[in-house]
């Protein structure tokens, strides 16, 4: 089993030392940093975790790394890791840095993986994209998809697809839950009590994505079953076309992907 320093303690490190641990791992190979102690103090207590007090401590324990700062402190917290670059590499999920900008901040020819995944990993529902930088070995390949598997199913593609993937599955969440809240404050406007409305549309929702991951068929299929000629359905994907629904959501992604690429220039 090796031996993880997670450095970033936030909402997307902490999912995923609890999908670790929910998976087999020992508590007592993971150890965390971060500049806040008292968040530190708060997650050894609740999950048994070791803490180092600085980036360099956790790195020199360890045996690979997981990077899950904020975008804004990532440099940083690399250009200390200079030349305690860990056995198994170093695994980040900063959105929009380059495995080339980790190599350089870290120095010499670290091995390096990056990874998008999504706040659905808080209940172990995730999807992750995982790209390979050029130096990385086979040991950091299989770190990467042993943590990220952890709390959900995970694919390899090339670092250049990365933006898209931020515009599906990384922002792709808030996508889901505009349309939920849609859904609801239409049922409302329908007179449904707005619990009875979430409870609706929630598990709608989740029906649904449970029979596009599991039947096997296209959405167009899984949609042409709903839709009777003539009936209900068929009245409101009418509107939502006159209304460009399709294409707005196309945009939106498009819009993201553009974003995902600024921030990583």
């Amino acid at each position: 089993m090796t031996r993880l320093a997670v450095i970033g303690a936030g909402v997307m490190g902490e999912a995923l030392v609890r999908g670790l641990l929910g998976s087999g791992w020992l508590a007592g190979d993971i150890v965390l940093a971060d500049v806040r102690a008292d968040r530190l103090r708060e997650l050894a207590a609740e999950l048994g975790v070791g803490t180092a007090a600085s980036n360099v401590e956790a790195a020199r324990s360890a045996d690979g790394v997981l990077l899950a700062t904020k975008p804004q402190d990532a440099l940083t917290a690399l250009e200390g890791l200079g030349g305690h670059a860990p056995r198994d590499g170093v695994v980040s999920i900063v959105a929009g840095l380059r495995t080339t900008s980790i190599s350089d901040a870290i120095g010499g020819s670290p091995s390096v993986v990056r990874a998008m995944p999504n706040t659905p990993a808080r209940v172990g529902k995730g999807v992750t994209a995982l790209a390979a930088g050029r130096d990385a070995s086979e040991a950091t390949r299989e770190l990467a998809a042993a943590i990220f598997s952890a709390v959900g199913p995970v694919v390899w593609i090339g670092e250049e697809h990365l933006d898209a993937v931020t515009a599906i599955s990384g922002s792709g969440p808030a996508y889901v839950f505009l349309l939920a809240e849609a859904m609801v404050d239409g049922a409302v406007a329908l007179g449904l009590p707005r619990p009875v409305a979430e409870t609706l549309t929630y598990h709608t929702i989740e029906g649904a994505g449970a029979m596009l991951t599991s039947s096997g068929e296209h959405p167009a299929q899984l949609r042409n079953q709903v839709t009777s000629p003539g009936g209900t359905t068929a009245a409101a994907l009418t509107v939502l076309e006159a209304m460009a629904v399709r294409a707005a959501v196309i945009e939106a992604a498009r819009a993201a992907q553009r974003r995902s690429r600024e921030l990583g220039e």
